[in-house]
């Protein structure tokens, strides 16, 4: 899958893992060594995140079912939680810089494509 930037026109993961079940929320990022560059992640339904055991810092982006984002952290670092974002339907999540990189930001709308 791909996620896009179409307020922005950019492309910010052209290799996105959709994880919408239980064990695949539950599982997340965790076990990976890194995120490369066009790799993520779009965790649903999620108001908020955990870093315990991970091993690299992550940007997240958090959606509301529009799509629109409603909230950002940068560079979350391991062993962090975010805030909880009531407003969020998910969170897309990419390698840290990947949204300041592209000048993401709140109001933006994402849009999830087959690539």
């Amino acid at each position: 899958m791909l996620a896009r930037n179409v307020t922005k026109n950019i492309v910010l993961a052209d290799r996105l893992q959709w994880a919408g079940t239980g064990e695949s929320r539950r599982q997340g990022l965790l076990g990976r060594d890194a995120l490369e560059p066009g790799e993520g992640i779009y965790i649903v339904p999620c108001k908020w995140i955990h870093m315990f055991g991970m091993k690299f810092s992550i940007d997240a982006a958090f959606l509301d079912r529009e799509g629109r984002v409603v909230h950002i952290h940068h560079s979350l670092k391991p062993n962090r939680l975010s805030r909880p974002v009531f407003r969020a339907d998910g969170v897309l999540e990419v390698p840290s810089g990947t949204l300041k990189n592209s000048e993401t930001a709140v109001g933006d709308r994402i849009e999830f494509q087959d690539s």
